[in-house]
């Protein structure tokens, strides 16, 4: 493989890449991509993919990590720092919300400037929030300064979104689903994996020392940065569909399937900002360290990140819409058992509840984007079944497909965003986020209700099926 200018690759890898010259600089650029085609797919293209993705879920790995670095370093925000829980949770909001609002723009620059180069920028500009989060890290550090170093950290929530437009470019239909699992999959572990480089930190250098949580991230997006540069490639067939962008902004099934994933992965990335701080704060009398709160928070979004395949896998077995209904009303059941808990103040009841939260919002995760695709086909099938092109409607299916994966995960993630506000205004309100527990028990019901109507409920011509 090849690993610098002028070396030489070998035929299947070289198949249709083209370069500019020399003093251009390295822009690999693979302009005969033909992953349908399955001879070319087991000559050539399963091993290039692969590849690709590799690199892709390490960038995307860390980019989870930076997003999620301020959940950590809250836990080290001690009296010296003046800042109180309302504010904590105000550092945690932001860059969820800058993460959610760079999806959309992320997800047209692959397009626009490939793959393997947007990788390396994405990737080179974690740097800046994590150097940030170094430098101003200090007793006396006025708030309105953390709060800007804590809203750059939201340029590692972008690169979910370049990644995934990215990777389901390189992937034959047959195989989206697995590969784009993988890559969510392994981006989604960067959220418990920065927690416990958090704990290790605190175990060993102990609360005064939070400049060593983004230390400890530098070299490694340096490394993510040369292994995109390296080893991933453009493609030049990868075309920037803004019309696909405003067909499923005017289709209705998109807002609902946005809402949906407002529920799943904004629980999911929401609760694994939130979690440490909520412990601490709810539970003060049993974690007056921050360190026992950190051996705590990196088990649900590990067990959140693992339940998205696992969703995914169920959906391919029951359906996307009966497996995402499911995971709500679990959901809706979990949150009672937190409310529950919260109010007699039983901790091991609410870690029960809590982790089962997470848990069935990563299932939640991978049955809602299951289901996109299967919207789209259904519609196909409709349109064909009417005298449409066959071959035509299923591009469009793909096309409109992939739109709103970009649309849903944007608006998705403010989920995480409404998750910190509401537990700030609760616990400004009072001792407990009992308030904050009454809206997602309200908010998880009415996703029930919204998936069972739209999709599940028997009524005569219904034909379509996700």
């Amino acid at each position: 493989m090849s690993s610098a200018v002028g070396t030489k690759s070998t035929p299947e890898e070289t198949a249709g890449r083209t370069s500019t010259p020399e003093g251009a600089g390295r822009r690999r650029g693979i302009t005969d991509w033909r992953p349908e085609d399955e001879a070319f797919w087991e000559r050539t293209g399963a091993r290039v993919a692969r590849r690709n993705l590799v690199f892709s879920v390490l960038s995307e790995h860390i980019g989870f990590s930076v997003w999620s670095l301020w959940s950590v370093l809250v836990l080290f925000l001690g009296p010296e720092y003046h800042v109180d829980a309302a504010g904590k949770f105000t550092l945690t909001a932001v860059p969820t919300a800058l993460g959610a609002v760079l999806r959309l723009p992320y997800t047209f620059a692959v397009a626009r400037f490939g793959g393997r180069n947007w990788s390396v920028f994405s990737a080179l500009l974690l740097l800046v929030p994590t150097v940030l989060a170094g430098i101003v890290l200090r007793p006396g550090v006025s708030y309105g300064t953390l709060l800007a170093a804590a809203c750059v950290a939201g340029v590692g929530g972008g690169n979910f979104a370049s990644s995934m437009a990215n990777i389901n470019a390189f992937y034959p239909q047959r195989l989206k689903g697995w590969a784009l699992g993988v890559n969510a999959g392994g981006g989604n572990l960067g959220v418990p994996v920065v927690q416990l480089v958090g704990l290790l930190v605190l175990a060993t250098a102990g609360a005064a020392h939070p400049r060593l949580v983004p230390l400890v991230y530098l070299p490694l997006i340096v490394l993510a940065a040369l292994g995109a540069a390296l080893r991933m490639d453009n493609l030049t067939s990868l075309k920037s569909d803004r019309r696909a962008l405003r067909e499923v902004a005017g289709e209705p099934h998109s807002w609902v399937m946005s809402l949906l994933y407002v529920g799943t992965f904004g629980s999911f990335i929401g609760f694994g900002f939130a979690f440490g701080q909520v412990l601490q704060v709810q539970f003060h009398d049993q974690f007056d360290t921050p360190v026992k709160a950190a051996y705590l928070t990196f088990l649900g979004p590990l067990l959140g990140s693992l339940g998205r395949p696992l969703g995914g896998r169920m959906a391919d077995r029951w359906s996307g819409a009966t497996v995402t209904l499911g995971a709500f009303m679990a959901m809706t059941v979990g949150t009672g058992v937190v409310l529950a808990a919260s109010r007699e103040h039983s901790l091991p009841l609410f870690l029960t509840g809590f982790v089962a939260l997470f848990m069935l919002s990563g299932i939640g995760n991978g049955s809602t984007y299951k289901m996109i695709p299967a919207i789209f086909q259904a519609k196909a099938e409709i349109a064909v079944a009417a005298g449409a092109d066959a071959p035509g409607a299923a591009r469009d299916a793909r096309r409109r497909a992939s739109a709103l994966i970009g649309l849903a995960g944007a608006v998705g993630a403010f989920g995480g965003v409404l998750v910190n506000v509401a537990f700030r205004q609760a616990f400004l309100a009072g001792a407990s986020g009992d308030a904050a527990y009454w809206v997602f028990l309200a908010a998880y019901g009415v996703c029930s209700a919204v998936t069972w109507a739209v999709y599940l409920r028997p009524r005569e011509g219904r034909t379509l099926l996700v």
